[in-house]
């Protein structure tokens, strides 16, 4: 039997399910791994916020919990070190905080591995305006970087796996970082466990696979999944595991006793989800042909994917930059009786065109009446309701405006058409608008650091 690096997934983004990592760790207590993905291109911008209210915050704070959840496992005999990129915008603040809560829980004779460096916040600062205009020009719209330079909030490479292996070569058992790729939370544990040299592209791009198809947590085991309804036990859906072999080769399994289920259909699903170019599939420690991926079914709840190839990497990094984009805000109305879409319709071309009376052309601003496919506008025509929520969302760089807007939207529940009643309690409340700016960045540019922190 081929030697082989388990690695469970119990996290998708920050706000997954509340004591996934422990459940996941109670049904399969031999993991060698278990990563947390905690980022999507958003949460930066709110850790941001939160780091501007209080400087010692910028990381996931559930994490934390989990640490506090798997601390008694730990004292137990679980051996599945933890990979996390929970460490946000503060790692090292989020390293310390642990440590505390391990401490509490009595733990010693641990560590944690802290991997920084993705910020470039300040070489974004200080580039040149030709480099604003071309190095890190929107890949969206092509827009330069000067158009949002005065504003920029946060600004992390999605740097590789290097950093996680170095901080497992040191001992860690705990491995907190910035913005590393996704995939290579997965990575990081496959090369260091089988000493996978960098430039073995595709047991690397294996690897990465593996780690593309957990990184999503449940939605390699059913959830989103087409037949969603179909699969058993939907409260308790898994979250994955791979067993992954030296040559990147691997197998996608649930743990006994898991809801949901772990078929070829459900891994095919995730492998394509957010996949872009099946043939250039970019990553930080490769680039991955996803055309000759072979998956089937090896045995129940046990998928197989192999035919992996990679090439090197690519000169440059993602980088996910955020900027004060302004300010926000959402009202909310039911409407009830015959004609609610089109009554939802006119109420929402009320307050836009009251708004723009008072002199405030909104920037932005979107009406949605819910059940009447208004989230798929031109695709489905509207059905006839007798009942619908008016959505209302705006933003501008006026707080003034939105202010105005929130304003506006009460009138309704005496001046608009019958059926009409209060679905979000209170004015809308105006909160600050965060835009997001995707660029690149030279490799050479970026460099991780790996700090120890013993406990």
């Amino acid at each position: 039997m081929p030697d082989i690096v388990r690695i469970g997934n119990a996290q998708a983004f920050w706000g997954d399910r509340v004591g996934a990592p422990k459940r996941l760790a109670e049904l399969d207590p031999n993991l060698d791994y278990l990563t947390l993905d905690y980022l999507a291109e958003t949460t930066l911008a709110i850790m941001a916020s939160q780091r501007e209210r209080n400087p010692e915050l910028g990381y996931a704070q559930d994490f934390v919990e989990v640490v506090r959840d798997l601390a008694p496992l730990w004292k137990d005999g679980f051996k599945a070190k933890v990979i996390t990129n929970a460490g946000g915008l503060n790692p090292m603040g989020c390293a310390e905080v642990c440590a505390t809560a391990l401490r509490e829980a009595g733990r010693s004779a641990m560590s944690i591995g802290v991997v920084s460096g993705d910020d470039i916040l300040p070489l974004l600062r200080e580039a040149s305006e030709e480099a604003h205009e071309a190095d890190f020009a929107n890949l969206e719209t092509g827009a330069p970087m000067t158009r949002v330079l005065d504003r920029l909030l946060t600004a992390n490479a999605y740097t590789g796996s290097r950093g996680v292996v170095e901080a497992l070569e040191r001992g860690a058992d705990i491995v907190i970082t910035g913005r590393v790729a996704d995939p290579c939370l997965t990575v990081g544990p496959f090369a260091h466990h089988f000493g996978c040299s960098f430039e073995d592209y595709d047991a690397l791009a294996g690897a990465t696979v593996a780690g593309h198809i957990i990184e999503g947590g449940s939605q390699a085991c059913g959830g989103l999944f087409t037949h969603w309804l179909e699969l058993p036990d939907l409260a308790e859906m898994a979250f994955p595991i791979v067993e992954i072999e030296d040559n990147g080769d691997c197998v996608v399994t649930i743990p006994e006793g898991a809801g949901g289920a772990c078929t070829e259909a459900t891994v095919k699903e995730q492998i394509l989800s957010g996949l872009g170019d099946p043939a250039r599939y970019l990553s930080p420690d490769c680039v991955v042909d996803f055309l000759g991926i072979d998956v089937r079914e090896e045995s129940t709840n046990r998928i197989r994917v192999s035919g992996c190839f990679g090439t090197e990497p690519p000169p440059t990094l993602k980088v996910g930059a955020t900027y004060h984009d302004g300010y926000r805000a959402t009202a909310e109305l039911t409407i009830f009786g015959r004609h609610a879409i089109r009554k939802a319709q006119a109420s929402g071309k009320i307050i836009i065109d009251r708004l723009t009376g008072a002199g405030y052309d909104l920037e932005r601003w979107n009406i949605e009446w819910l059940g009447g496919n208004s989230s798929v506008k031109g695709l489905l025509p509207p059905p006839e309701l007798l009942e619908t929520v008016l959505r209302i969302s705006v933003a501008d760089p006026r707080r003034e405006a939105v202010e105005r807007f929130a304003r506006e939207v009460a009138p309704l529940l005496s001046g608009g058409a019958q059926g009409t009643m209060d679905h979000a309690p209170g004015r809308p409340q105006v909160s600050p608008a965060f835009g997001f700016w995707p660029c690149l960045v030279e490799s050479t540019q970026v460099e991780t650091k790996v700090d120890l922190l013993e406990i």
